[in-house]
């Protein structure tokens, strides 16, 4: 069958911006940067999206951040990366649709063991760079307050060794970018009887963990399944777990606020799994579902969108027939669905 080809239509004309388009006007009402991009697509009205080498403006009075370059004989700021426009005062900087983590102080994140030192660990967390956990950045076993010695560095791997999780929090950062970790906190340790999820981070893109006022909170899951405690690590790493209740009514008896050290035990450094009912393996699972939708959907992750998607996945399973196990599935569009769900309540 003979075919033949045709000239590409013409592009369709450049809408006219619309008022919510304030994130691409300063202050003044100034469109000398929209009318020096090219109007190759039409741009999104909340957001403006550029690509490698797209012209941002030739405005001199516009200065140039993060993910844009100039020329030393011209003015005109083009975009480094794939992203979306920002701009602070006179300042436009292009946020990365992809990117790795940028470790900042106060995080907390979750992190993989990769290589055990003398006196630190290296840990993996998402970032260009390995972190650094060192051995005085620990509580030791019985809440002991000393210098660290040559015994300690000796049982180094009693403690953590290659291939362990833990939550821990970003005390400093160092010239190269690495970052330096903690984990002098009862919430903060080694991690066990759960479930690990990696999903994106902070590093850009429209959805994943974002920074909110809570990372680590406690579900009351339905079907029987108990507590679970979920952590969101700002690197983009999950840790979903079976909560447990013991610790809590341990520390509440032995440990003051001001002395909270003195309830680690060796048992926080245990790699012993504990034994989890089936009811609440598969709320483990099912959240984790929940959060991979959020994701695939371009959602950010936070415990707001996690709580409404979960409740929406188990009114889903009540209205639906048919096997339990098939009902909690969250693929093959019940994920969206789910996702839709928990973004018309939240409206």
């Amino acid at each position: 069958m003979p075919f033949s080809i045709r000239l590409p239509a013409p592009a369709s004309p450049h809408p006219h911006p619309s008022d919510s388009d304030s994130d691409i006007y300063d202050s003044e009402g100034d469109t000398s940067m929209l009318e020096a991009r090219p109007s190759k697509r039409a741009k999104p009205s909340s957001t403006s999206i550029v690509t490698p080498g797209e012209i941002v403006t030739d405005d001199p009075q516009w200065m140039r951040g993060h993910g844009t370059y100039t020329s030393p004989h011209d003015p005109t700021i083009h975009a480094t990366v794939a992203g979306t426009l920002q701009k602070t005062n006179k300042l436009l900087s292009v946020l990365p649709l992809r990117a790795r983590y940028t470790p900042e102080i106060g995080d907390l994140i979750v992190g993989r063991i990769v290589e055990v030192q003398t006196k630190r660990w290296r840990v993996d967390v998402a970032s260009p760079l390995l972190a650094h956990l060192p051995l005085s950045a620990i509580n030791l076993p019985g809440g002991i307050l000393r210098k660290r010695t040559s015994t300690d560095e000796l049982a180094i791997r009693s403690f953590f060794c290659e291939g362990d999780l833990l939550v821990a929090e970003v005390q400093s950062i160092y010239g190269d970018g690495a970052a330096s970790l903690h984990t002098r906190s009862l919430k903060y340790g080694k991690l066990r009887n759960g479930l690990f999820l990696s999903v994106a981070g902070m590093g850009g893109g429209r959805g994943g963990v974002v920074r909110s006022r809570r990372q680590v909170w406690t579900v009351s899951t339905g079907n029987g399944g108990g507590e679970v405690d979920v952590v969101l690590g700002v690197n983009g790493y999950i840790w979903i777990c079976a909560h447990s209740g013991a610790s809590d009514k341990e520390a509440e008896k032995q440990v003051s606020i001001t002395r909270m050290e003195e309830s680690v035990s060796s048992s926080v450094y245990s790699s012993r799994n504990d034994y989890i009912k089936a009811e609440t393996r598969r709320e483990i699972a099912r959240l984790a579902g929940c959060m991979r939708s959020l994701v695939e959907g371009g959602v950010r992750v936070d415990e707001e969108m996690v709580m409404r998607a979960y409740e929406a996945s188990l009114d889903l399973e009540m209205r639906e027939e048919g096997d339990g196990d098939d009902r909690s599935y969250l693929g093959d569009g019940r994920g969206r669905r789910v996702v839709q769900t928990a973004l018309a309540t939240r409206a």
